[in-house]
């Protein structure tokens, strides 16, 4: 059997792994690339393989960084299977339509801008016609309940508690009269997460492929968060300015919104409206509510007293562009949450445009910011920022707070990986991390008794 890096290698985006048993090969995720546009343009057009003949592709979960492919790799000639959870599907059937036409907008932005003729104009990655196609490939599978590709393979897939329907993955590899175990983890979340299950355990296997995101790095501790949140809504209020929140739509939203419906039931949090401006979001909240299967006990706990946890007195959701715009004509104090969370397209890059010169203002990153993306240069505090092909001076306060991250830390990356015997793991690759944060990641796994992890680079293949 054969393994091919291809996403996510060396770096934090783009998901996307290739297994070969047999002469039949299979996708471990497929996600979109983000960052710098023209590496996104020349990476997110390519595949390790002839899309038509890859059978089937297993994904961990539906953030777009490890699904935002499928509907590319569709109109390049695949028609297998994608096997996700049940709750992973409903939200792709939101976020890959949504995605898609991100992708005809920006290209129709970009040949206007340009003034592109037909020979050159730029064709988007992939079109609504291509999600919808795609959209019926995808079959639901239950955690813990075993399937098979094809012959030859089975998988079987755990809780990542990273976010609403994230899975780790189990393959059974059967070959040349072998049979062998290689592990995925996806993306691992945190302990103690407010709305979702801990991260279960993976079982054995003989080789790892383990996500690095944070390696290096220790997150202020959980139930830190909400005081964190609390006080920055308080300072900013004070200073008479507003909140701006890049969150992606899945995940990051709903855990703000349910910390500042605590806050609110605690009287924690000044008499200021609290808006959430993408509508992928308001869609995507509704089916956090059809999926109380994977909620935490602690929220099963809360919601006896609190019946909506994602919604209060303050808070509106907004759809419509008109509503949106609104916000920015308004000078009052307010919260304002919005997609993305690298504030690399969508509702945010109006907010951010019409509220990073001003020093009243926050702009609060919650979530893990890849290189060369908008928001990275926020948390870098670069002196201007550009938005829209514009410079603006970035006077607006910066916080970050990796507590609400959905990505465990490294002690915590550790501790999951040190359920699997490391007597009988032969190999540990490190992927959807850079390549500083790796190192001290290899370290600590080394230090906890594992052989020394592997990054692999874009490309590389290793015959297991």
């Amino acid at each position: 059997m054969r393994l091919t890096f291809w996403g996510a290698a060396q770096t934090v985006t783009g998901s996307m792994h290739l297994l070969e048993v047999g002469g039949r090969r299979v996708l471990m995720d497929c996600g979109l690339f983000q960052g710098r546009r023209a590496d996104a343009e020349r990476l997110n057009r390519e595949f390790p393989a002839k899309p038509s003949t890859i059978e089937a592709v297993l994904l961990s979960h539906a953030h777009i960084d490890h699904s935002g492919l499928l509907p590319r790799l569709h109109r390049q000639g695949f028609r297998g299977r994608v096997y996700c959870t049940p709750a992973t599907l409903d939200l792709c059937a939101a976020m890959l339509r949504d995605s898609a036409h991100i992708q005809e907008k920006d290209a129709e932005f970009l040949n206007r801008r340009e003034r592109r003729g037909s020979a050159d104009r730029l064709e988007p990655l992939y079109g609504r016609d291509d999600a919808d196609a795609l959209l019926e490939l995808l079959v639901g599978v239950d955690y813990r309940t075993r399937f098979s590709p094809f012959e030859g393979l089975e998988v079987e897939y755990h809780d990542a508690g990273h976010m609403l329907g994230s899975a780790t993955m189990t393959l059974t590899i059967s070959e040349g009269g072998r049979t062998k175990k290689l592990g995925f983890t996806g993306d691992v979340g945190r302990p103690d997460s407010p709305i979702l299950r801990d991260p279960e355990p993976m079982p054995d296997c003989d080789w790892l492929i383990c996500e690095s995101t944070y390696g290096g790095r220790v997150h202020e501790a959980a139930e830190e968060a909400k005081d964190h949140l609390a006080r920055v809504v308080a300072d900013t209020v004070k200073r008479g300015g507003k909140v701006i929140i890049p969150a992606f739509a899945v995940g990051r939203t709903q855990e703000v919104v349910h910390r500042l419906d605590q806050l609110t039931n605690e009287g924690k949090l000044p008499p200021i409206p609290i808006f959430v401006d993408s509508p992928l979001a308001v869609d995507v909240t509704e089916v956090y509510r059809a999926h109380p299967e994977c909620y935490d006990e602690a929220l099963r706990e809360y919601m006896k007293h609190d019946p909506n946890p994602f919604g209060f007195a303050r808070l509106t959701y907004v759809r419509a562009v008109e509503d949106s715009k609104r916000l920015n004509e308004s000078r009052l104090p307010m919260v304002i949450i919005a997609a993305s969370g690298m504030a690399e397209a969508g509702r945010i890059l109006h907010h951010l445009r019409n509220n990073v010169a001003d020093p009243r203002n926050t702009v609060l990153i919650v979530g893990y910011c890849a290189p060369n993306t908008l928001g990275r240069r926020i948390v870098e505090k670069q002196r201007e920022v550009r938005i829209f092909g514009e410079l603006h001076p970035l006077r607006a306060h910066v916080e970050v707070m990796n507590a609400l991250s959905a990505h465990a830390d490294e002690p915590e990356l550790v501790r999951f990986v040190s359920h699997l015997d490391a007597a009988r793991l032969e190999k540990i690759f490190l992927v959807h991390g850079d390549p500083q944060g790796q190192l001290p990641l290899a370290d600590a796994l080394v230090a906890a008794g594992y052989t020394r992890p592997e990054a692999p680079g874009r490309g590389k293949s290793f015959e297991l």
